[in-house]
């Protein structure tokens, strides 16, 4: 089997389990490419949290990340119109309670933090502005009808940033760094 098909040569490209082919600008593309882009980048994040050794309730970042990461091809297999994929109210509820549970290790938020602790912290925060873009991606093209995803699907986009900015905080918390609030001056 080639790494190509040579098919996209002329700017189009298809989806999982559908023969018709679409621009690669097309919104769905985007939207597809960008849910792409955060699952690759979680993989960097994935590395980082293994050799920080970083864990949380007994589950290793890169295990967490991992789960994020299988969940994320069901979303684009749903984002791509194959049937039968969606993620269900269970997966939201556990990334919720992970949030939570995080949630309860930090201080307390009084403002919003300047991203720059330590370096996987702040590629928790780059990670988080990706997920942001990716459900805006997503949600246009379901706004537009061109798509239709699951209540659940929208979901756990829309809790992913929020694990992320709590693995950020999470990992200024565990390597002793005190986050930074903007001082508007």
């Amino acid at each position: 089997m080639s790494l190509f098909t040579g098919k996209g040569d002329d700017g189009t490209t298809k989806t999982l389990g559908c023969d018709q082919r679409m621009s690669k600008s097309s919104a769905i593309a985007e939207a597809l490419g960008t849910v792409d882009e955060i699952n690759s980048f979680l993989g960097f994040l994935k590395i980082e949290g293994r050799e920080n050794k970083f864990e949380f309730n007994e589950r290793s970042f890169d295990e967490i990340i991992s789960e994020v990461q299988q969940n994320l091809f069901i979303v684009q297999a749903e984002l791509g119109g194959s049937e039968g994929f969606s993620i269900s109210q269970e997966k939201v509820d556990k990334m919720s309670e992970t949030i939570n549970n995080i949630e309860k290790e930090l201080p307390p938020i009084n403002s919003f933090f300047v991203s720059g602790g330590c370096k996987i912290s702040t590629l928790f925060d780059y990670a988080r502005t990706i997920s942001r873009r990716a459900e805006r991606r997503t949600i246009t093209v379901v706004d537009e009808g061109k798509v239709s995803i699951s209540d659940g699907t929208k979901a756990y986009l829309n809790r992913l940033s929020s694990l992320l900015y709590a693995m950020a905080r999470l990992s200024n918390h565990l390597s002793g760094i005190k986050e930074e609030s903007p001082r508007y001056e």
